[in-house]
């Protein structure tokens, strides 16, 4: 095993533990299970059958995420297998070979995340998903709003134990400004009654600035209130747990609004992005440029509108094959994407060809921001076989002169100017100065 744990970066640039560890002696079980976890999430797994091995992987690697443990091993009883993990401040889940309510409060009365019966159907599914929800969770903030002390600190540890960074405050003012500072926010656990504001009212704040899409609600409270419900849901909650309630029901709520927020996600990507390259397709690209092109003008803006084609696009699947076809797309993609600026609109327009909306640049900065992205492409090397693929692209460009200018205007211009590249030579530049004359 290397000295150095294999990490992934974490959203503010630091890095994130990412080994796990299984202890088990089941092999039929850990090979299983195993599989099932790296093929969910893509983490190494290293698997040990006893304390000892478990205390010397864990000694002589860093980067430990979780823990999975069964409860009979050689050289520990129960009681010595959950120590030795909580011991070590070391995430951990439980997997016992049966069920025991005795056991599993004793288990969960400490910070273990889960208690999972091996045997039972679909256990092995449940645990690697499990795995990466927790693996997911680390990349998300919650937020807990409850003015008593104690109840957001329980909510807060139960939070923290499963992963999530947690932002804890005491009215519903506070909780607002934090919604507002912090877009990785994606759950908020609200409780009703709060001096000042109480949860029903700070909900619906709350969704007047992020929708159910963004971030998942959770109402709580004590109160037997029968219309309490209606009332959380009604004002935009997810959900509503009341007062007291499991750690296991809280984590099986939070996980599921968590997982519906994911669900959604993916199917917004699904209809705004390109399945090939990743980008945005086309119908996103000119919804958002009809919203954005007319603030931006209006705000008197200098915007282009660009349309950029790859060359001799056909000769390339014809000589390559459609698959390396596909790769130079997928790499002309990436090269747009990271050459454009985050306030620039990017997108896969159709086959071989892609668009962007770029604000904020005159006439010579957007030749040269162009230019840039012609030689980018130019010097982009596709892996095919043992040979290199190599290709350029034409562009076209137009910058609004009107502040009455229309999307369709400037995408007609920017495309019979892409046409005039090709005309000319290809691998370059066409675009109308502001007199009006031909410059490529």
């Amino acid at each position: 095993m290397s000295a150095t744990a294999p990490v992934r970066p974490y959203d503010d640039g630091s890095s994130l533990p990412q080994r796990i560890l299984l202890v088990e002696n089941s092999r039929t079980f850990t090979t299983l299970l195993r599989e099932a976890i790296e093929q969910r999430v893509e983490l190494p797994v290293t698997v040990v059958s006893t304390l000892a091995e478990a205390a010397r992987v864990l000694d002589e690697e860093e980067g430990w995420f979780l823990a999975l443990t069964g409860l009979v091993l050689v050289d520990g009883d129960r009681d010595q297998v959950v120590e030795f993990f909580t011991a070590r401040n070391l995430p951990t889940v439980v997997v016992s070979g049966v069920y025991d309510e005795d056991l599993r409060r004793r288990v969960l009365q400490q910070q273990i995340i889960d208690y999972v019966v091996k045997n039972a159907p679909g256990s092995i599914d449940y645990l690697a998903w499990l795995v990466q929800r927790l693996e997911r969770n680390r990349r998300i903030s919650a937020l807990v709003v409850d003015d008593s002390l104690s109840a957001r600190t329980y909510a807060a540890s139960l939070l923290q134990m499963y992963g999530y960074r947690v932002v804890a405050v005491a009215d519903g003012l506070a909780g607002l400004q934090a919604i507002e500072q912090d877009p990785s926010i994606r759950l908020a656990i609200v409780d009703q009654e709060m001096p000042g504001m109480e949860g029903v009212e700070f909900t619906r704040r709350l969704r007047g600035l992020r929708t159910r899409d963004k971030v998942a609600v959770i109402g709580i409270s004590g109160n037997t209130d029968a219309s309490l419900i209606p009332r959380f849901l009604k004002n935009g909650a997810n959900d509503f747990l009341r007062k007291p309630f499991s750690r296991e029901e809280f984590f099986c709520r939070v996980s599921q609004n968590i997982d519906q927020l994911e669900l959604i996600g993916t199917l917004q990507d699904l209809a705004t992005r390109d399945y090939l390259t990743g980008l945005p397709n086309r119908r996103h690209f000119l919804e958002q440029s009809q919203r954005t092109l007319p603030r931006l003008l209006a705000e008197r803006q200098s915007v282009t509108a660009a349309m950029l084609d790859i060359d001799h696009f056909k000769h390339i699947n014809d000589t390559w094959g459609h698959e390396a076809g596909d790769d130079a797309l997928r790499a002309v993609a990436a090269a747009v994407g990271a050459h454009a600026r985050p306030q620039d609109l990017a997108a896969r327009f159709g086959g071989e060809e892609f668009c962007l909306l770029v604000p904020g640049l005159d006439p010579a900065g957007a030749a040269e921001y162009f230019e840039q992205l012609r030689a980018r492409i130019e010097a982009l090397r596709v892996p095919v076989g043992e040979q290199e693929l190599r290709m350029t692209a034409s562009i076209g460009f137009c910058t609004a002169r009107r502040h009455d200018e229309s999307l369709h205007h400037l995408l007609g211009e920017a495309d019979k100017h892409l046409y005039l590249a090709k005309a000319a030579g290809r691998n370059r530049l066409s675009y109308a100065l502001p007199s009006g004359a031909a410059a490529a």
